[in-house]
């Protein structure tokens, strides 16, 4: 099980992946650099959130752990 240090880190650095791929795809559907942004950091903000909230939960289910 991971410490929640570790918890953090791991979803912080996916996230920050997750928002240059996010922005690069938001500025090819818009053409906006601005709106690709924006709908990069909503989506690492949610993403985030149920990263977190996702480990949490799974760390309490033993089920198929060895």
């Amino acid at each position: 099980m991971d410490s929640r240090p570790r918890l953090f880190a791991k979803a912080a650095t996916w996230q920050c992946a997750g928002l240059v791929s996010m922005s690069v795809i938001g500025f090819l559907f818009t053409g906006s650099i601005a709106a690709g942004g924006g709908i990069a950091v909503a989506g690492a903000m949610t993403g985030f959130v149920t990263y977190v909230v996702h480990e949490m939960l799974w760390a309490k289910i033993p089920w198929g752990r060895i």
